[in-house]
């Protein structure tokens, strides 16, 4: 899991993502654990990952689950949310 000290670094984490860079779990100070999950167009690319990887399949299952209780936020909800404070 990474740690994540600024807005920038979330960028460029989130910029750097990919079909094989396609999960990144990490915290910021102050709030809590986030799993970003980049998905696809193609919903066979995603099943077929899922297949090859149980870890993924649990992942995407997890944040299913988050999201139908209220617990998901958008990367643009998530990025308002912060302030130089939460860095500190």
């Amino acid at each position: 899991m990474g740690f994540i000290k600024s807005s920038e670094e979330l960028m460029n984490r989130v910029e750097n993502m990919d079909h094989d860079n396609s999960v990144f779990q990490f915290s910021i100070p102050g709030k809590e654990k986030f799993t970003l999950v980049l998905q696809e167009e193609d919903e066979n690319s995603i099943k077929s990952d899922v297949e090859k990887n149980p870890q993924l399949k649990q992942m995407i299952e997890e944040s299913k689950s988050e999201y139908k209780k209220g617990k998901g936020m958008s990367t643009s909800e998530l990025l308002d949310s912060l302030s130089a404070k939460d860095f500190e």
